[in-house]
């Protein structure tokens, strides 16, 4: 994330990076305040925007397994493809890396998506063993084959004893750990 929570990749909500004159064009399209278009792309954008359904990963993937859905399945593909691009810029950005880690709710919970995610990555290096991957849910592993130059983990995470542990520190005037 930047400045704010729209920077990044798409999510549940959130747009995600775009085009900053998609602002003015859809507030002149649709009759919307400056407002109402930040609303839009923070609540009613993202996985939910694209597929027309829901925010929620889990459901995208069993709507899209019962009936094929064609926004569905655009939705998936565009958080796969932004993830994929943020870790190709990355990699580029620092010179490479020696691992990357799939975390939250859908890193550590969809092989599906991980999977998406990883393929194409190949150049750098990054091969995902298909059986690690679906084996690895819920739990922390690594996914990547065993001849990966990049290698890749599943490490789950509970980002609400994260908060409480710093707002703790915060509330005792602690200082931030470096």
């Amino acid at each position: 994330m930047g400045m704010t929570p729209l920077e990044g990749l798409v999510m549940g909500t959130r747009s995600g990076d775009l085009d900053p004159a998609i602002v003015s064009v859809v507030a002149r399209k649709e009759g919307m305040s400056p407002s109402e278009v930040d609303s839009l792309l923070n609540t009613q954008s993202g996985l939910l925007g694209l597929s027309g359904l829901t925010n929620d990963m889990r459901e995208l993937q069993a709507e899209l397994k019962e009936h094929d859905d064609r926004r569905v399945r655009l939705a998936i593909e565009i958080f796969c493809y932004r993830a994929r691009k943020y870790i190709g810029a990355y990699l580029a950005a620092m010179g490479g890396a020696e691992a990357i880690v799939f975390t939250g709710g859908i890193g550590e919970n969809s092989p599906e998506v991980r999977a998406r995610i990883c393929t194409g990555m190949e150049w750098a290096g990054l091969h995902i063993d298909p059986q690690k991957n679906q084996a690895t849910v819920g739990r922390e592993g690594r996914i990547s084959t065993e001849d990966s130059k990049l290698l890749a983990y599943a490490i789950p995470t509970d980002e609400e004893l994260l908060i409480a542990r710093d707002t703790l520190r915060v509330i005792q005037g602690e200082p931030q750990p470096s």
